[in-house]
């Protein structure tokens, strides 16, 4: 996993409150070579996303200003909208269904695992130009354009 961690850029940003593990994120992210921007709030990261574009989001599933299904419905709203990963401490398999039948990526327990962060970072940066929505939105340009 280590090569394909470094090998693959990130451009993420972490929304809520992860005081409690900031340095293993930043620790993290500098080892790799990756790009990380911090809101405390949905309000931040929106405006965050307004200037930077990312493949990744990680939420906390109790941020202070809504809910991570409010987050993933102003990630449908950008253009090439980054994958949706939720952070909680309660991480369960109904928590995990949730998120990935909603149309999220993953689901990270709290505290987080370092192996476990970058394997699912990468992985979803891997999967952020793979998806299928984003081939036919493709295709559909494609069809527009020759027509």
């Amino acid at each position: 996993m280590d090569d394909t961690a470094h090998k693959c850029f990130v451009s993420a940003l972490f929304v809520g409150g992860f005081e409690d593990e900031r340095s293993l994120v930043r620790e993290v992210f500098r080892e790799y070579g990756w790009r990380l921007f911090e809101a405390p709030d949905q309000r931040s990261a929106t405006q965050c996303l307004k200037r930077h574009p990312v493949q990744v989001v990680i939420a906390k599933s109790d941020m202070p200003d809504g809910s991570w299904q409010e987050m993933l419905g102003h990630l449908r709203c950008l253009v090439r909208p980054p994958l949706l990963i939720v952070a909680s401490r309660t991480a369960d398999e109904h928590l995990w269904a949730e998120v990935l039948n909603i149309g999220g990526y993953d689901v990270l327990a709290q505290p987080f695992e370092r192996d476990e962060m970058v394997r699912v970072i990468a992985s979803a940066r891997c999967h952020f130009d793979y998806r299928p929505e984003r081939a036919r939105a493709q295709e559909a340009d494609l069809v527009t354009s020759v027509a």
